[in-house]
């Protein structure tokens, strides 16, 4: 966990267990070659008891010469301006955001916190209570990065096999004095309930080492996680393209992988798993399997989940566009970039000879003595019509879309060539009956879709 040289922030609250830490540490500092400092913060929402456990921290940090870095928030107010939330996880949020930015204002690489069996034991029960999956079974890890972007900086927990009892017995014996934070006598909070009534009553019924089983059951699970962690990313690589998932690579793997599959995209792609349970999880996996083969799913954070036809995304939700539209003259000679569709359509004059046939489905020739001196091109619009080249009558361009799977997003921006009010061709999909070639035809236009860079 510590190697010699190693420079340690240690968070201190005051209580017996961040304490028994400092002064465990300060006794093997210079055994482990460790260079020590420390780190307190006042959350304002305990008056003038928590100024006299910052003083008592200060105070401790001075008994063993260390630095001493203090911040005051005011819980409350975050609170209230956020619009409200869990006071505990915004506290932790809170601690942890000052030790990081802490430790990289001084060059440390490691937070040390006084967690301990005991809040091992209580995070495993409190998951569980919740419904948690095999994540949050495997409650706290001795170690685990502090940081998202893999700047080195860790959070280390060297306590975290020690029980309270032992550590109050350390304390104890050598006479050490500690502070005591009334809030945590509140048996309406979840993790005190579990504490100071739950696990004595499990202790008396079931065995006094059940603190030690449900420990060894955290790890366990941790474990089991981590290695289907990495056998989930292994499938994330089959069933990922780009950035964006594939729906029948999803479907293709058991309920449980899809899960583990959608979760892990779903952290990778939006930054975090914040405010998305199994409950979303679920309804996006109904979403894939019997949604309709396009649309939007809100998810929290924010964000749209995104399915168009085989393809699956993340979008960053973004109030409605304005309706796009756009008209370029199109020359029987030369090029024209479409900037809103990322393309450039190429247009050039021929002699009629054989064959005289289009060379893939993004290019088009027709009967050039048929056609007005300037084409239109413009983005498609909801009521077009076109007459398709071997057909009697006229066919919605929508219906064409979805025929040939364009995906929403794509659609209004998509160009169609038109000679006056005639669709001529819509690239890559359809032909227009209008200008074809017939065996009359002395000159063609040929026109071809390439990408702006052609």
């Amino acid at each position: 966990m510590f190697q010699r040289g190693d420079k340690v922030l240690v968070a201190v609250s005051g209580g017996a267990d961040s304490v028994a830490l400092l002064r465990l540490l300060a006794d093997l500092r210079e055994e482990l070659g460790l260079a020590l400092e420390v780190a307190h913060l006042e959350h304002g929402i305990r008056g003038d008891e928590a100024r006299e456990d910052a003083l008592f921290v200060a105070r401790l940090a001075e008994e063993f010469s260390l630095p001493f870095h203090f911040r005051k928030v005011d819980l409350p107010r975050i609170r209230k301006t956020s619009g409200g939330g869990n006071l505990e996880a915004m506290a932790r949020k809170e601690r942890y955001d000052f030790f990081g930015a802490l430790a990289r204002e001084r060059g440390i690489r490691q937070v040390a916190t006084a967690h301990t069996r005991d809040d091992q034991v209580e995070t495993l029960l409190m998951w569980l209570l919740r419904g948690s999956g095999g994540r949050g079974l495997g409650a706290i890890p001795p170690i685990r990065r502090l940081d998202a972007k893999g700047e080195g900086l860790w959070l280390v927990r060297p306590m975290i096999e020690t029980s309270r009892q032992e550590v109050i017995g350390y304390l104890t014996a050598q006479g050490f004095s500690y502070r005591t934070d009334r809030t945590n006598l509140d048996r309406t909070r979840l993790r005190n309930w579990i504490r100071l009534e739950l696990l004595p009553q499990l202790r008396a019924r079931l065995d006094p080492r059940l603190d030690a089983r449900l420990a060894q059951a955290a790890d366990l699970l941790r474990e089991e996680e981590e290695v289907l962690n990495l056998l989930t990313e292994e499938r994330l690589e089959q069933a990922a393209r780009a950035g964006d998932l594939l729906r029948d690579a999803v479907l293709r793997e058991s309920k449980a992988v899809q899960r583990r599959l959608i979760r892990l995209w779903l952290e990778r792609t939006a930054g975090n798993l914040k405010g998305i349970g199994f409950y979303h999880v679920e309804k996006i996996l109904r979403f894939i399997a019997d949604g309709p083969s396009q649309g939007r799913l809100s998810i929290p954070g924010g964000w749209d989940f995104v399915k168009e036809y085989a393809v699956l995304r993340l979008e960053k939700k973004r109030h409605k566009p304005e309706r796009l539209s756009y008209s370029y003259p199109l020359p029987h000679q030369g090029e024209l970039v479409i900037p809103e569709a990322g393309v450039k359509l190429k247009s050039s004059c021929h002699p009629c000879t054989p064959p005289a046939r289009p060379r893939n489905n993004l290019e088009a020739v027709f009967d050039l003595a048929l056609l007005p001196e300037f084409l239109e091109v413009r983005n498609f619009r909801p009521g077009d019509r076109f007459r398709p080249l071997g057909m009697g009558g006229r066919k919605k361009v929508k219906e064409l879309f979805i025929e040939k799977r364009v995906p929403l997003s794509a659609r209004s921006a998509y160009p169609l060539v038109l000679a006056g009010e005639e669709i001529l061709w819509i690239p890559g999909y359809g032909r227009s009956a209008v200008a074809a070639v017939s065996p009359g035809t002395r000159a063609l236009l040929r026109v071809e879709l390439v990408s702006p860079a052609d």
